[in-house]
């Protein structure tokens, strides 16, 4: 386990909490805000070119149009891996009554179907509705575009799980060779929120399927991520639900097991020991959680040091990036 120590000569203040997500206005065009209107006809107005190409032409106007519901391909970028089946049945049965409000997007295939980039869940409902035909608008855009489009799209829903969040931004990373900045100003991301999510990966399958299906959330999950090895975090995992471990307490078990000779000293030694400023130690607190990695800060009024360990290259790649050193 290795360290890196921060000396601080002032006073420990603790910083007000800042939102990282940048809103759909960002993830949709850094030109101009969206107007109002749908998410997927902001998404079909789109036209910026990436990587020096020119800009690509929608259907007239973005007006849409009817296209069979039998020649549309499922989107093979699609991030979102669990669709529930009761909540696609109330939606086919509005649109038997009232129809599909907002269209989906499609692209034209050199064989003539179209492959959907938008709408998934309109589309599968209007074919479990009985309809024939779905309103879609025409979009011509490359491979890199489409995925792009359709992430953009799913990360705007709540029920894209931190699983599926974490594998569409690997897919950026590796079939487009995105690094993990390309793949932050693709999405409107902060780079440490995108490296934060793909650590995520590194997790057991098993803690992985826990995250996927809700018995984890994201927190757990980065705290468990501070373990060194897949055996301790399987462990671990299984007393965390065993037990119904909130986040903070997880934090505290997983420190524990990292530290056990400074459990043990500290409730040997607990009567002689002066309690951490409350400011420090929740300073300390947003620290570990921010970071996933043990941090422990000595303040001796207003003067001290923060400690960061991290036990591997790929810790020390997130610590820099998360404090934004650029490598």
């Amino acid at each position: 386990m290795s360290r890196i120590e921060i000396k601080s000569p002032g006073k420990i203040e603790v910083p007000k909490r800042r939102a990282l997500g940048k809103g759909l206005e960002s993830l949709l065009s850094t030109h101009a805000p969206v107007e109002s209107g749908s998410r997927e006809q902001a998404l079909a107005a789109r036209t910026t070119p990436h990587n020096g190409e020119a800009p690509l032409v929608s259907h007239p106007g973005g007006t849409p149009r009817d296209i069979p519901v039998t020649q549309i391909d499922a989107n093979p970028y699609q991030t979102r891996m669990r669709v529930d089946p009761q909540k696609l049945d109330e939606l086919a049965r509005s649109i038997t009554a009232s129809g599909v409000v907002q269209p989906i997007i499609v692209r034209p295939l050199p064989n003539g179907r179209f492959q959907l980039i938008a709408g998934e869940r309109r589309w599968r409902a209007s074919e479990k509705a009985g309809k024939t035909t779905v309103p879609a608008i025409l979009r011509q855009v490359s491979d890199e575009q489409a995925m792009e489009m359709t992430i953009v799209e799913n990360l705007q829903r709540a029920d894209l799980n931190p699983m599926e969040q974490a594998r569409a931004y690997d897919r950026l990373s590796r079939d487009f060779k995105m690094t993990q900045e390309q793949v932050a100003q693709r999405t409107g991301k902060d780079r440490a929120t995108v490296a934060n999510f793909l650590r995520l990966l590194r997790l057991p399958a098993e803690v992985q399927g826990k995250v996927e299906s809700g018995d984890l959330s994201f927190g757990h999950a980065r705290a468990l991520l501070a373990l060194d090895s897949a055996e301790r975090i399987l462990k671990a995992m299984g007393k965390v639900t065993a037990l119904a471990m909130s986040v903070r307490q997880t934090e505290t078990y997983v420190q524990g097991l990292l530290n056990p000779e400074k459990k043990q000293q500290d409730g040997e030694h607990k009567a002689n020991v002066h309690p951490l400023d409350p400011n420090v130690r929740e300073a300390q607190e947003r620290l570990q959680r921010q970071l996933g990695l043990k941090v422990r800060i000595e303040d001796k009024q207003g003067r001290g040091r923060v400690v960061i360990e991290y036990s591997g290259l790929e810790d020390f790649d997130a610590l820099l990036t998360a404090l934004g050193a650029a490598i």
